[in-house]
C-alpha cells in the first residue's frame, strides 16, 4: 500500500479526491457556450471570437465531416499551427465522432506519410502553405479528403487581405486550392447552412478522443491512444490545482502549440472547461509574446523554460508590463532555478515545475503555485487521484524515500496503450502502473525528483527528438559508415542534437552536405547543430554503439570547461 506523503503538503484547497464527470470533452464546449455564449474564447493577432460562435463552428464542421463520410471512430488528423480553425476543428471532429489526430506542421512528407499509414486517418485539416506536402502523400496513405484553412481566414481587416502578400514575402509560398471532391476549404464550409449532425453515444472510459504521436528508443513514433476519460481527468485535475483561476475570468497566453498534448490539455481543453480566454499565438517570437501580454493581459502562462529564458533575455524586456501574469507551470523540459526567480521577480507572478508525458494526457505531478513554497529542483508532487512511485531497476519493487529508481505512475489520466503495438504497451502498463523511463527519487514529504531519463530521448525547446529516428536518416546518406546521434546541454534549448560520425573509407562530406541531407528528411528542430567526425565509435562487445557513454563524455568536457573557467 502507498503513504502518499505528498497528500499532507496538499493546501486546504486542493482536494485529496475528485469526482471526474463522465462526458466526452466535447461536452465541455457545449456547456460553456450555454453559459458563457457571449464571453471571448479566442484572441488571435487582432481578432475575437466568442464561444456561441466557436460552438456553432465547431458544430458546422462535425455535420459536414460526417456529409463526407466521417464516421464514429474514424481518425481526423490536424496539421495546423495555434488558430482558430486548430480549435474549431479538434471540437468539430470529437463532435463528429472522429478521433483527433494531432499532426505538428513542421513534419516531412516521410514523417507525415508514417503517421497518416499508422493512424489510418481519412481527413485532414491543414493549413494552407502545407497543402503541398499533404497532397504528395494522399495516395500513399487511407486520406481521402484535404480540408484547407490559412492564417488570414480568421484576421481582421484590412489584416486579412495583406496577410497573404506578407506570408508570400516571408516563406515564398502562394497556395490556391480549387475546392473538389477529395478537396474543400474550411471558410467555405463555415459559410453554408448548417446540416444535420448525427449524435453518437460515448463509452467515457474506453472510446477513443485522441491519438497522439509520441516516439521512442525503438523507432518510429507510435500513437498513444488517449481517451475521453483520460482528458477530462486530466482537465478536471489542472481546475483543482489552480483553485485560485475563477471561472469566465482568466485569459491564457496560448503559445504551446496544441499538435503537442501539453498545449492541448493545459490551454485548449482547460480554457474550454473553464470559459477563459484564449489568446492564441500560432509560433513562439519573443517580440510577438512581449507585445501580446502588454496589450492583452494575460494571467495564466503554461509554458517551457525556453520560453521563459528567451523572454527574460530580449534587449527590450523593461519596456514591457508583464504584471498581468500571476501563474506559470513550466514542463517539457528542467526548470533553471535562476529562471524561475528572475521570471517571478519580473511578472509578480509565480512559476513552477510541472512534469508530465504524453502517455498520462500530459500532468502527474507538478509543485503548488500558491499557499506553499515550491521545492527547487523537484517537479513536485502527484495531482490529485495520481499515484506515484520509485521502483528498482532490479527488481521493481517500490522503494522508500530518498532511493534512486524509475518513476512510475498510475491515475485516471493514464493511456489506454499505443496504437497497434499490443507488446509496447506491455513494456510499459504494468497492472495500470506507467512505466516513465524517468529516473528519480522521492523524498521524505513526497516531493518527486528527475535525475535521468532511462530513454535516450533528447528533449529540445520543449520538442521530443528520437535519437533512433535521426540516426536513421543519416544512415541514408552514401557516406556514411556509422552514426550516433545524442542530447548535449544547451543554454537555450535545455539540449540539442549532435551527431557523431564514421566516414566510409575512400568517401568525403562535409558537415554543411550533411546538414543539408537532414533538413530534406527531417523537421528543423531534429537536424543536428553539431557534427563530430571521428574514426570509431564506442561500442560494446557485441557491437552496440555506446550512446551513453558519448553523452558522459559531453558531460565530462563541460564540468572541464567550467573548472578551467571557475
Amino acid at each position: 500500500m502507498l503513504e502518499r506523503p505528498w497528500l499532507d503538503q496538499y493546501p486546504a484547497e486542493i482536494p485529496k479526491t475528485l469526482e471526474i464527470e463522465e462526458i466526452p470533452v466535447q461536452e465541455y464546449l457545449k456547456r460553456t457556450a450555454e453559459e458563457f455564449p457571449e464571453k471571448v474564447a479566442i484572441h488571435f493577432m487582432g481578432k475575437e471570437m466568442n464561444y456561441r460562435h466557436l460552438y456553432e463552428s465547431s458544430i458546422k464542421f462535425a455535420a459536414y465531416l460526417q456529409s463526407i463520410g466521417i464516421v464514429k471512430g474514424d481518425r481526423v488528423a490536424i496539421m495546423l499551427p495555434n488558430m482558430p480553425s486548430a480549435v474549431i476543428g479538434y471540437f468539430g471532429v470529437l463532435m463528429a465522432g472522429g478521433v483527433v489526430v494531432q499532426t505538428n506542421p513542421l513534419y516531412t512528407e516521410r514523417e507525415l506519410e508514417h503517421q497518416m499509414k499508422d493512424s489510418g486517418a481519412k481527413a485532414i485539416l491543414a493549413l494552407d502553405i502545407l497543402y503541398p506536402r499533404v497532397s504528395k502523400v494522399k495516395s500513399k496513405t487511407n486520406l481521402e479528403h484535404i480540408i484547407v484553412t490559412a492564417i488570414k481566414d480568421f484576421l481582421p481587416f484590412p489584416k486579412n487581405l495583406l496577410y497573404p502578400f506578407i506570408q508570400k514575402k516571408q516563406t515564398g509560398i502562394v497556395v490556391t486550392v480549387k475546392p473538389d471532391a477529395s478537396n474543400h476549404l474550411l471558410p467555405e464550409i463555415l459559410k453554408q447552412p448548417q446540416k444535420k449532425l448525427v449524435e453518437y453515444e460515448y463509452d467515457f472510459n474506453e472510446d477513443l478522443a485522441l491519438l497522439q504521436y509520441t516516439g521512442g528508443t525503438t523507432g518510429l513514433p507510435k500513437g498513444v491512444m488517449i481517451t475521453h476519460r483520460n482528458l477530462v481527468s486530466n482537465a478536471t485535475m489542472c481546475v483543482a490545482w489552480l483553485y485560485k483561476s475563477k471561472p469566465g475570468q482568466e485569459v491564457v497566453l496560448g503559445v504551446l502549440p496544441f499538435f503537442h498534448v501539453y498545449g492541448m490539455t493545459t490551454v485548449m481543453i482547460l480554457s474550454v472547461l473553464q470559459a477563459q480566454k484564449m489568446v492564441l499565438i500560432p509560433k513562439f517570437d519573443v517580440d510577438t509574446i512581449l507585445k501580446t501580454i502588454d496589450k492583452q493581459r494575460p494571467t495564466l502562462f503554461p509554458g517551457a523554460p525556453t520560453m521563459y529564458i528567451g523572454i527574460l533575455n530580449h534587449p527590450d524586456l523593461g519596456k514591457y508590463d508583464l504584471s498581468s501574469i500571476e501563474a506559470c507551470i513550466s514542463g517539457s523540459a528542467p526548470l533553471p532555478v535562476e529562471v524561475q526567480q528572475k521570471f517571478e521577480k519580473v511578472t509578480g507572478g509565480k512559476l513552477v515545475e510541472g512534469f508530465g508525458l504524453t502517455e498520462a494526457s500530459p500532468v502527474t505531478h507538478s509543485n503548488f503555485l500558491w499557499d506553499k513554497q515550491s521545492v527547487s529542483g523537484s517537479i513536485g508532487v502527484p495531482y490529485p487521484e495520481t499515484d506515484a512511485a520509485i521502483l528498482s531497476l532490479e527488481n521493481s519493487e517500490p522503494l522508500p524515500a530518498g532511493e534512486i529508481g524509475e518513476l512510475a505512475v498510475i491515475g485516471p489520466q493514464i493511456m489506454k496503450g499505443y496504437w497497434n503495438r499490443p507488446e509496447e504497451t506491455e513494456q510499459v502498463l504494468r497492472d495500470g502502473w506507467l512505466l516513465t523511463g524517468d529516473i528519480g527519487y522521492m523524498d521524505e514529504k513526497g516531493y518527486f525528483y528527475i535525475v535521468d531519463r532511462k530513454k535516450d530521448m533528447i528533449i529540445a525547446g520543449g520538442f521530443n527528438i528520437y535519437p533512433r529516428e535521426v540516426e536513421e536518416v543519416l544512415y541514408e546518406h552514401p557516406a556514411i559508415l556509422e552514426a550516433a546521434v545524442a542530447g548535449i546541454p544547451d543554454p537555450y534549448r535545455g539540449e540539442t542534437v549532435k551527431a557523431y560520425i564514421v566516414v566510409k573509407e575512400g568517401s568525403n562530406v562535409t558537415e554543411a552536405e550533411l546538414n543539408e541531407f537532414c533538413r530534406k528528411h527531417l523537421a528543423a528542430y531534429k537536424v543536428p547543430r553539431y557534427y563530430d567526425f571521428r574514426e570509431e565509435l564506442p561500442k560494446t562487445a557485441v557491437g552496440k554503439i555506446l550512446r551513453r557513454s558519448l553523452v558522459d563524455e559531453e558531460k565530462a568536457k563541460l564540468n572541464n570547461d567550467e573548472e578551467k573557467h571557475a
